[in-house]
């Protein structure tokens, strides 16, 4: 049994165990009453999870829990049929706290968010209570009308309820799915707006304005009710009304407000702000997590003392979570040097134009959108939209560079992508939060597919800098010297870099550059991740008596053969290394150019890269778990030249 909780101490977090959510619901109280205080309890569990995993979603995590406390306490049936998931993704760990609270979930994974073998940091199907995994926005009303038409030739009955973000309405697919459902008369579906009216970087009016909501779900012929999204008896009262009309699909458009429970944390702004939201992810500072505790803690207990229970019962946790991103003082960032790039380059040509997804911080654009504000394009969570208008911004003169993470901007537009190529339209586009890592937000957000879905797309060529000096060369190639169009890879989070380009490096069109010597093996690689894992292996493989040559290659699909075959000469054995699936990758690439090459004395070969569906977790336990750190690699390539 917990501890009775009055004050909240420095360097200690706080938790709930499952039996005083049990306690709760068991309150002589109003259902409202006694849902209110389970969302705050709830509340007080997210926020412990998201400090302990040093990373996560406060703000739509807060926002939504009112609405998924009552649905899970007094609203759904689940032996009736109904269930529940959500759309926007970024809500998982205020539903793992009551997925955890009503028992669908161990209680002890409250403690594994965002770790291996733990949490995911989006929702997925591989954990208990989840019905629908999260990627790229938009899916989710379209895999409830999946469900409803699946139920309906199963004869099976239930509600299926669906959480959808207001940014999220910018994705073209949520349009898409609404005339259908009302087409086929799926009344069984009931979509929730959680319109808490800020998005990743700034207001939702800001960014892409939505417009009157309530008069397009209605043209679109769906049942609508809207209401305050944290008051309990206006949601049930709305879903009584909707309910009356069992044949049209239904939506509840919820006003929210993001990091609601915490008042500083609380976003109201609808209008044009200036200051972005600084809770929408992260975990918080210390002071920050301990002044939200005890604001949690005190409204809490308050409202047990109203109805005269006894205060919470909390657990007692010492503080000693790791930053998601461990920083020392050899780690290095790409985006830095990639914004000071970027604004030279303006500079010197007022042809370039910047448009972006909703990610302006992650990509490092702040700084651009001050310095040129009318070459800078907001498209908000629409990505194909996106290109398509960079495209044609390319067909009139104009430079853009498109920005969106590589899982998102080489999958969902990728069409458009091909039909600017189809047009010659030159454009450069920039895929942050490339690679494996980081592992926290899991797989929807792992960007290692991206290479094999735009490599063949003619006239584009794919370059990942090694480290912040390699950046700039690499943009203005892509810039003054390709004629065609440009996908700069890009790693978003620090890292320590073991090694040092040469003075007078130049990035030379597909040609690598020796970082260190070795005549036994060529190792093959591209990135700051990769290539510091495999110039740490050669160290670790040195000292077992091979000599490992770690070559970067910056080019993802273009290759000088001719430079290839020197490299090659007189060595015996060739590994390449992905930061990316195996099929599809570089290695494959590299791999058939050797065979194409016809060497008389041809070495041995082999791929590493990521085989399967990667695990979410730290930094550290996600590269060991797919075999790509420096342990790693030296052992299997030891192992493999049979020493």
């Amino acid at each position: 049994m917990g501890d009775l909780i009055g004050t909240a101490v420095e360097g200690a977090l706080y938790y709930a165990a499952r039996d005083e959510f049990a306690r709760i619901k068991c309150l002589t109280a109003p259902p409202e009453q006694r849902v209110a205080l389970y969302a705050d309890v709830a509340r007080l569990n997210t926020l412990y999870m998201i400090a302990r995993a040093g990373s996560g979603h406060i703000g739509s995590s807060f926002s939504s829990l009112d609405i998924v406390s009552w649905l899970y306490t007094l609203e759904m049936d689940s032996a009736a049929g109904d269930c529940y998931f959500s759309s926007k993704g970024h809500d998982a760990p205020g539903l793992y706290a009551v997925l955890t609270a009503e028992g669908l979930l161990a209680e002890d994974q409250i403690h594994r968010l965002r770790r291996l073998g733990g949490l995911p940091g989006h929702p997925d199907v591989r954990i208990a209570g989840m019905n629908a995994n999260t990627g790229s926005l938009g899916m989710g009303i379209s895999k409830a009308k999946g469900m409803a038409i699946a139920r309906r030739l199963l004869a099976q009955r239930g509600r299926i309820f669906v959480l959808t973000g207001d940014g999220e309405l910018q994705e073209g697919q949520i349009w898409e799915s609404l005339l259908s459902a009302a087409n086929l008369g799926l009344g069984e579906i009931v979509a929730i707006v959680d319109h808490n009216k800020i998005q990743s970087d700034f207001s939702v009016n800001r960014t892409s304005s939505l417009g009157d909501l309530v008069a397009k779900f209605r043209a679109f012929g769906w049942n609508v009710q809207r209401c305050d999204g944290h008051d309990i008896t206006a949601l049930a009262a709305a879903l009584r009304t909707l309910e009356q009309d069992p044949a049209r699909p239904k939506v509840i458009i919820a006003d929210t407000i993001k990091g609601r429970g915490v008042s500083f944390m609380e976003g109201t702004s609808i209008d044009s702000d200036v200051e972005m939201f600084r809770f929408h992810s992260g975990a918080p500072q210390a002071n920050d997590y301990k002044r939200a505790a005890q604001e949690l803690i005190d409204r809490c207990n308050a409202r047990l003392a109203s109805l005269r229970a006894p205060m919470l019962r909390l657990e007692v946790v010492e503080n000693t979570a790791a930053p998601a991103v461990a920083v020392t003082h050899t780690s290095q960032r790409l985006f830095p040097a990639y914004t000071a790039a970027l604004i030279a380059a303006a500079e010197r040509d007022p042809r370039l134009v910047v448009l972006d997804a909703d990610l302006i911080v992650d990509m490092g654009l702040v700084p651009f959108s001050e310095r040129f504000p009318t070459r800078f394009v907001e498209c908000g969570i629409a990505e194909m939209d996106m290109v398509s208008q960079a495209g044609a911004m390319a067909r009139q003169g104009l430079l853009p560079i498109v920005h969106s993470f590589a899982c998102f901007l080489s999958t969902r537009p990728n069409e458009q992508i091909y039909n600017n190529a189809s047009e010659a339209s030159k454009v450069v586009y920039i895929g942050g939060l490339a690679g494996v890592i980081p592992g926290g937000p899991g797989h929807s957000h792992q960007g290692i597919r991206d290479i094999a879905a735009l490599r063949g797309i003619p006239g584009l060529v794919l370059v990942e800098p090694s480290c912040p000096a390699e950046v700039a060369p690499l943009l203005d190639w892509a810039l003054t010297e390709h004629t065609g169009s440009s996908y700069l890879r890009m790693t978003s989070i620090p890292y320590a870099v073991p090694f040092v380009l040469p003075a007078d490096y130049r990035p030379s069109p597909g040609r690598g550059v020796v970082l260190t010597d070795g005549a036994d093996v060529v190792l093959i690689t591209y990135g700051m991740v990769m290539l510091s894992e495999a110039v740490k292996a050669a160290d670790l493989l040195r000292a077992r008596g091979l000599q490992l040559r770690v070559i970067n290659l910056p080019w993802l699909n273009l290759l000088d053969r001719a430079w290839l075959a020197s490299e090659l000469a007189g060595v015996r054995a060739l590994c390449v290394l992905d930061n990316h699936y195996l099929d599809g990758g570089v290695g494959e690439f590299i791999l058939a150019a050797v065979a194409e090459l016809g060497l008389t004395d041809s070495p041995r070969c082999c791929r590493f890269a990521i085989q399967g569906l990667p695990p979410c977790g730290s930094n550290d336990e996600v590269l060991r778990a797919v075999g790509l750190d420096a342990p790693s690699l030296a052992s299997a390539i030891a192992k493999w030249l049979g020493q």
